[in-house]
């Protein structure tokens, strides 16, 4: 019997002229939206999605919602990366400009370890200074 059904299923997926997909189609506008700063959708940020949607007759707000909450846990996440990582540039740009010093100072060190120059040379030497 289910045999029978499966095959009578299949066949009439097979001769029907409308194509099944399965994939999910891009959402409407999104290039736009892209193309003028704004988000892919109209629900990943923005007064609608931030602010809550209803409050208090008296005025008071209303408990944050479950979505706003993980949104505002993921922005805080996102910005304490971002610290992280700027201090860690600037101490890497730190570490770098002090290697530099201090190559810098050991060729200059190296330099005066040199012999220096005796006679004729070192006159000729003041000479083009």
């Amino acid at each position: 019997m289910a045999a029978t059904i499966r095959t009578l299923c299949c066949s009439v997926l097979r001769n029907h002229g409308r194509q099944f997909s399965t994939t999910c189609g891009v959402q409407g506008g999104e290039k736009w939206r892209k193309e003028h700063g704004l988000a892919r959708s109209g629900t990943e940020y923005g007064p609608l999605t931030d602010l809550p949607d209803w409050s208090f007759a008296d005025g008071r707000p209303a408990p944050p919602l479950k979505g706003q909450l993980r949104r505002q846990q993921g922005r805080e996440d996102l910005a304490r990366r971002i610290v992280m990582l700027s201090t860690e540039m600037d101490r890497g740009v730190e570490v770098w400009k002090e290697k530099e010093e201090e190559a810098k100072r050991m060729e200059e060190h190296r330099k005066s370890l040199l012999f220096k120059p005796k006679g004729k040379l070192l006159l000729k030497k003041k000479s083009q200074s």
